[in-house]
């Protein structure tokens, strides 16, 4: 407490040394003009910190826009006054809707309101939500969790006045709301750190912030559910590189960072985010070699949380239920991301699944419920919106829960784990309880653009690693133990 709030004293004098800095950074890179100079800066970044690491490859300069960071929240179903039970939410949406309990059940947590107690979650997220505290207090009332200690901090500059007319705002405002709510839910006993950014047009922003969290020793886990294609943008944008150097601080101060593998199947948007790329694409910053990318399932559950079938990739492409209330009709793309990067080549980590990822870093890495057929319940109550419950889905819920589980295994450890994929591969090739095997379903998806159908080819879980979910899926009560004993 005495360290954060010295911290957010000293914040603006400090937010301009973390942008003297990225200026530095950026003025070294802006040097390095050839494709094989910048090839060699991000190999060395990435090797220094770390033998687990692995050379970045490197597309060559273009002139193009700053990339639009996109939130990731679906909602389906109807808002509601109260929230519903899996029941109702069957009759009204033909979906079911999962609360707290039940999740916590589907993953064998058994911690308690107390679990995560001594470690902070960090959410970035642009703009965040007026209503975040309140909405959070709801939540926990209706599911008898204990409030946290919840900060609000803006390190890369003053949030804009919250407008409920602009759409961006308040798309981020129900990111805001998943991300706060689920990662609660997972770990009730963790401090929440609700950093947030004026702006999602990947300029530095985002690493500016994520910098100060880092360098002032504020959270234990990073948790962020957006991201950009990478087809869409280039490595050498200086918004993407200072990122990537964030990353590497946030590796040499063991923090672990994750981020979501997309909600389009094997596609992503383009620079226009209500258009998708027709042939295969990932999204940065989830290819990252030093964050851990979260992609999706879909749990299949009864009232009280126990499996009726094993965990199947999240993939709502003909699901006309699901389709429905995104207003994209059926089919649509609404899958789990996944695929191969074409930037970074692949990471030490992943050899054990060369055979699968070949020279490019693969994703996802580990995988959780994000599937709007198997949604989870939010409230929110911010402009724009009718306020209520919803059923919300995507990426956006299963990287906020792994954050949780993290956190959970942090406190089991007794200190941050940091950087845990080399852990989770190690414990994959040990065939460990902690890391559950999907083996059903892919991340294909067909959808309708500019009155042509499209399928873009995408992956098929298998026994093993895949493209579609990763390493799996986790055993909470195996895995938690596991990391922390590797950590």
């Amino acid at each position: 407490m005495t360290a954060l709030a010295a911290a957010l004293t000293a914040q603006a004098a400090l937010t301009t040394q973390a942008t003297l800095t990225t200026q530095a950074t950026l003025t070294t890179q802006a040097a390095l003009t050839t494709q094989a100079a910048l090839t060699t800066q991000a190999a060395l970044a990435v090797r220094a910190v770390s033998a687990a690491q692995t050379a970045s490859t490197v597309r060559a300069p273009r002139s193009a826009p700053a990339p639009r960071f996109i939130p990731g929240v679906l909602h389906v179903g109807k808002v509601r006054a109260s929230a519903p039970g899996v029941a109702q939410c069957e009759q009204q949406n033909q979906l079911p809707c999962y609360d707290p309990a039940q999740i916590d059940q589907a993953y064998s947590l058994t911690g308690g309101n107390g679990a995560g107690s001594g470690v902070t979650l960090a959410i970035v997220d642009t703009y965040g939500s007026p209503s975040i505290a309140t909405d959070l207090a709801t939540f926990d009332s209706q599911y008898g969790l204990p409030n946290p200690k919840l900060t609000i901090i803006q390190p890369a500059g003053r949030v804009p006045r919250y407008n409920a007319k602009n759409a961006d705002m308040v798309a981020w405002a129900g990111e805001t709301t998943l991300d706060v709510e689920w990662a609660h839910a997972i770990a009730p006993g963790a401090a929440i750190l609700l950093v947030e950014t004026p702006t999602d047009n990947g300029d530095a922003g985002y690493a500016e912030a994520e910098d100060y969290v880092i360098q002032h020793h504020l959270a234990d886990v990073i948790s962020q559910s957006w991201g950009v294609t990478e087809e869409a943008d280039s490595l050498s944008d200086p918004g993407i590189q200072a990122l990537h150097q964030a990353y590497v601080a946030a590796q040499q101060a063991g923090v672990t960072v994750l981020a979501a593998a997309g909600d389009n199947g094997a596609t992503d948007p383009t620079n226009n985010p209500s258009e998708l790329f027709t042939h295969p694409t990932v999204e940065y910053p989830a290819t990252d070699p030093l964050v851990t990318a979260v992609g999706g399932t879909q749990l299949h559950l009864n009232d009280t949380g126990s499996r009726s079938s094993p965990d199947t990739v999240w993939n709502d492409t003909w699901n006309a239920a699901a389709n429905q209330y995104q207003g994209s009709g059926t089919p649509s793309a609404a899958a789990g991301g996944g695929g191969r990067s074409t930037w970074f080549a692949r990471p030490s980590y992943q050899d054990s699944v060369q055979q699968t990822v070949g020279a490019m870093r693969g994703v996802p890495d580990i995988a959780m419920n994000a599937a709007c057929s198997s949604s989870v319940l939010t409230y929110q109550s911010y402009p724009g919106q009718q306020a209520g419950w919803y059923s919300s889905c995507g990426t956006s819920e299963s990287t906020p829960l792994m954050a949780g589980i993290v956190a959970l295994a942090d406190q089991a450890a007794g200190h941050s784990l940091g950087f845990i994929n080399p852990a989770l591969y190690e414990l994959a090739a040990q065939h460990a309880a902690g890391v559950v095997l999907v083996t059903s379903g892919s991340n294909t998806v067909t959808f309708k653009q500019g009155g042509r159908m499209y399928t873009v080819s995408g992956y098929t879980a298998r026994d093993g690693y895949s493209r579609a979910a990763g390493l799996g899926t986790v055993n909470g009560q195996y895995l938690i133990p596991e990391l922390a004993r590797l950590g």
